[in-house]
């Protein structure tokens, strides 16, 4: 048994050992790149895009809520907006956060 762990530590010495720790790291390391521009990155770039969108909301544009609601901006405040909804303009109070889609209005030149 002593014998044994002599060779293990003789094999951790030499630049070989090295080599093989690498070698048995890399598929770690490879994975976690993968994963990274799989995942993380079109996770990041979304969170920003959908970050923008909230953020050049204004009056006049018809949204899409989280519920799946659509309506007309009547009037923002900080993060509060208020939509008008229906053909009875129906105005609601949503929260900014909780829109998901925005259609520019068409005009009707």
């Amino acid at each position: 048994m002593a014998q044994a762990a002599k060779n293990t530590k003789a094999a951790a010495g030499t630049p070989g050992g090295a080599g093989l720790m690498i070698a048995n790291l890399l598929p770690f390391v490879l994975l976690i790149v993968v994963c990274y521009f799989m995942l993380i990155r079109p996770q990041k770039k979304k969170d920003k895009e959908n970050k923008e969108m909230l953020a050049s909301l204004k009056v006049g544009d018809n949204v899409t809520t989280i519920g799946g609601l659509c309506g007309k901006i009547t009037s923002i405040r900080d993060d509060v907006l208020i939509l008008e909804v229906g053909a009875d303009k129906v105005k609601l109070v949503y929260e900014r956060w909780s829109i998901r889609d925005v259609d520019k209005p068409i005009s009707d030149d």
